[in-house]
């Protein structure tokens, strides 16, 4: 089922919007979730809440009962205090519960107003800084804005670290880049794919351990008018072995008109990522015109596919948090949650799913 936080939602001062990641802690049964907000509308900040799935509705108009905010923390610098406006994009968070810390990504910027180098970085409970991982030099960017200009570096404006996971043993830490870097490949549009980075640090050292290539699909469909964008990139992903990944693919065609489906623009899909046999990029600064063996990749689920109790399409939002949340009747679920980015046209929706057994699904791949 599903349920939706109305726009314009205020809780303790702050508008509730612009969630972006989610990530379940069994020992409160609460979630944590970042808000991206800028510091524009308030203060650079994530949220404590509670999700009561027994009350999810397979409806097209769900409401939110069941969902219960419980505390808002604010992100502060490493000297302290809130982050100013317009100098922090937060994306990616994860509690770590066996250190009893808080992991989380700055997307980075590429801007005509200025460059900001995308980060990793660890806070205490309370959002006070503790600490920076060491992001290799060559995800930052460089060159030209438009990184059309021959050695322009790093990553795309708003196609940086917008993901995080942790390792199942609780030592790695992985985020990744939405699409490939400026000297890695193009962005992806709705005829080529884009050849995204997954980084992963060691948690003990902070320091840069692995790197391996993930190819980011097409865009699934084509837009409808003439001169729409189209964009796709790998927003979150969830660790469930070692080096296994469920990660999210989303994309967004203004104007897609498909029979069937829901007109929101957006066409979300869950893979199985495999990055065991990968080769490991670590330290290479552009793999253009090398031989690289990717992550291995298989479809899970088309969110397309979903149906509300009434048989109709469910309209599918901007998803770009994931996490395993806790058993309902029985079974493991699957919890995301899509940010509306603030906008009236979009909406704070949190989706859950059960995980099939294999015998349900026809056996394992």
């Amino acid at each position: 089922g599903q349920q939706i936080v109305p726009n314009h939602t205020r809780f303790k001062g702050t508008t509730v919007g612009g969630l972006s990641s989610l990530d379940y802690n069994e020992r409160t049964g609460r979630y944590l979730s970042v808000s991206d907000d800028r510091s524009k509308t308030n203060p650079a900040r994530f949220y404590e809440l509670s999700l009561d799935l027994a009350k999810f509705q397979r409806s097209p108009t769900p409401g939110m009962a069941g969902i219960t905010f419980h505390a808002v923390i604010t992100l502060q610098q490493s000297g302290g205090g809130a982050f100013e406006k317009n100098s922090v994009d937060p994306e990616g968070l994860r509690f770590d519960r066996r250190r009893n810390k808080i992991y989380w990504s700055e997307e980075g910027r590429r801007k005509i107003s200025g460059f900001r180098s995308p980060a990793v970085r660890e806070m205490n409970p309370d959002g006070s800084h503790y600490r920076d991982f060491v992001v290799p030099v060559y995800y930052s960017p460089s060159g030209s804005r438009l990184w059309t200009f021959t050695g322009s570096k790093g990553v795309y404006d708003n196609l940086g670290f917008e993901s995080l996971a942790i390792s199942t043993d609780g030592s790695t830490l992985y985020t990744a880049t939405e699409n490939g870097l400026v000297q890695d490949s193009p962005t992806a549009n709705a005829y080529r794919g884009s050849r995204a980075r997954i980084l992963a640090f060691d948690i003990s050292t902070r320091k840069p351990v692995a790197e391996y290539v993930y190819d980011v699909e097409p865009v699934m469909s084509t837009p409808s008018l003439l001169g729409s964008f189209a964009i796709i990139g790998l927003s979150d992903f969830l660790a469930i072995g070692d080096r296994q990944f469920i990660t999210i693919e989303r994309a967004l065609t203004p104007g897609t008109i498909t029979p069937g489906h829901i007109n929101t623009g957006y066409t979300v899909r869950l893979y199985y990522t495999d990055a065991r046999n990968a080769t490991n990029i670590s330290g290479m600064e552009s793999i253009a015109g090398k031989r690289i063996s990717p992550t291995r990749k298989a479809l899970l689920l088309d969110m397309s596919d979903l149906k509300n109790g009434d048989g109709s399409a469910l309209a599918i939002g901007n998803i770009e948090g994931i996490t395993l949340g806790p058993e309902f009747n029985g079974k493991r679920t699957i919890v995301l949650v899509a940010d509306n980015n603030f906008s009236r046209m979009q909406f704070t929706q949190f989706v859950a799913l059960e995980i099939a057994s294999e015998s349900e699904h026809g056996g394992a791949d």
